[in-house]
């Protein structure tokens, strides 16, 4: 029973079904963590009272349920029901939904636990964990250090052993950065496969819902139970006959041609960050997969992601314009932002948009996957609230270092975020795997494969 709360979610998933342990020994397990490490990260913000009453009920039931037993830490952002949900606003510290959101739904319906609320910046707008009504989240690797956002308490809480599994929901890298800093994996899978909603915007296409998990395995559990058609989204993914976990099981296809690319946004990469990632290429290489370095130029998606973010936060919003006090000081202003801009600016991003989709079509010709750099530093100090400068180069806005990962999101395809190495400052780096349409299957499947070729193993401050 040792670090009972560290093993991977699909190991505990075994352990339940064959009734070596129960809900309650898991739920024990991760509160116990949450007591003793919790006052420090500060990843769950708000608890749910009933958890054990719940986990007592649970097993006295049969272990049926993809996620039977196991917990799950919830976003402050995504709705649950008769569980506080603040969304990191003053304005809204008070709120306790009647309703669980659509992801929620379908993991109490899979058997899981919630066991509380995640920390997030206000609105999940930011790419470090902080709010006014919760204050700062903290990196399990080194406390000083931010765990990234907008996911940023659920990673630290994953990496911790709070919780088995983690929702989020992921814009312009918001599962995949924190991952990244954390050293769990994140998928941002593609839009439509589990449906945002609740949501202002039925038609976005550019924030979609997903999760975290320790391993990549653990994440196509979570896929499998959360994935699905939904009559109130208008549009969704191809589902029938798709089996996330046996995919993972499987591994990935023999005969692989992967893509490398450093710095496909122009950003700049520090050498902290770059170098694991050569050595787990390397590695890679050597475990028989085919990886060619490529010259790939996205830089122009850089300013279209912005103009249409802007555009997606303004929908969002539109009702809290006039509220500074409920939207935080980054979100009002990237809205007084995107009222600056023209239609032109929006249809010339719609234009770069259709020409990156383009270029993947034409990269996919000859590639499987794509490889990338998560971020392009490694986490920073908490109080920063983001970079100012990557390698000297002086940055203009608080989410310019995030183009590495918001421009992929502007192609809707499959992004999984994977450590691959540690920096010589001991800190996770992240691993990106850019997918073909729809093949979330082959996503996880490398990325399981990466984590077995370069493990980091868990946060010193996990024990």
């Amino acid at each position: 029973m040792d670090h009972l709360a560290l093993l991977s979610a699909t190991a505990l998933r075994k352990a339940l079904s064959q009734r070596e342990i129960s809900p309650v020994d898991v739920a024990e397990a991760c509160l116990h963590q949450v007591e003793c490490l919790n006052p420090t990260l500060n990843s769950v913000v708000t608890l749910n009272e009933h958890l054990l009453d719940e986990a007592h009920d649970l097993a006295n039931k049969p272990p049926d349920g993809l996620l039977y037993g196991l917990t799950v830490g919830i976003k402050d952002t995504t709705e649950t029901r008769n569980l506080r949900t603040t969304w990191g606003s003053p304005t809204m510290d008070r709120n306790t939904p009647d309703r669980d959101a659509l992801i929620v739904q379908r993991l109490r319906s899979e058997g899981a636990l919630i066991l509380g609320k995640t920390n997030t910046p206000t609105f999940a707008v930011g790419g470090s964990t902080w709010n006014p009504v919760f204050g700062y989240s903290r990196n399990p690797w080194n406390i000083s250090l931010t765990p990234g956002g907008s996911t940023g308490g659920g990673a630290a809480a994953l990496a911790t052993g709070m919780v088995a599994l983690a929702d989020g929901s992921d814009l312009g890298g918001s599962l995949r950065l924190p991952a990244a800093f954390c050293g769990v994996v994140g998928l941002r899978p593609s839009p439509g496969l589990i449906p945002l909603y609740p949501t202002m915007n039925v038609w976005d296409t550019l924030s979609v819902a997903g999760g975290m998990g320790r391993t990549a395995a653990d994440v196509a559990l979570l896929l499998q139970a959360t994935a699905g058609p939904t009559p109130s989204i208008p549009y969704d993914r191809p589902q029938a006959g798709r089996n996330f976990v046996a995919a993972v099981d499987r591994g990935p296809q023999t005969g692989l041609s992967l893509a490398w690319c450093a710095d496909p946004t122009g950003l700049g990469i520090e050498d902290n960050v770059l170098q694991p990632c050569l050595d787990a290429i390397q590695l890679l290489r050597s475990g028989s997969l085919s990886i060619e370095e490529i010259r790939l130029d996205l830089s122009r998606g850089r300013a279209a992601f912005a103009a249409l973010r802007g555009h997606h936060l303004l929908t969002v919003h539109m009702a809290r314009m006039e509220s500074a006090r409920a939207l935080g000081d980054d979100l009002h202003e990237n809205l007084r932002e995107a009222l600056g801009r023209s239609a032109l600016d929006l249809a010339s991003a719609d234009r770069v948009r259709h020409g990156l989709w383009e270029q993947f079509r034409t990269l996919f010709g000859r590639f499987d996957y794509l490889l990338t750099p998560c971020t392009p530093t490694d986490p920073f100090p908490v109080e920063d609230g983001y970079p100012r400068q990557i390698n000297g180069r002086q940055l203009q806005t608080y989410y310019d270092w995030l183009a590495p990962m918001s421009v992929l999101s502007l192609t809707g395809l499959p992004v999984a975020s994977v450590p691959c190495g540690l920096s010589a400052q001991g800190l996770p780096v992240g691993m990106q795997i850019a997918g073909q349409p729809n093949d979330e299957e082959g996503v996880l499947a490398l990325a399981s494969l990466v984590q077995e070729i370069c493990p980091v193993g868990a946060p010193p401050n996990a024990y």
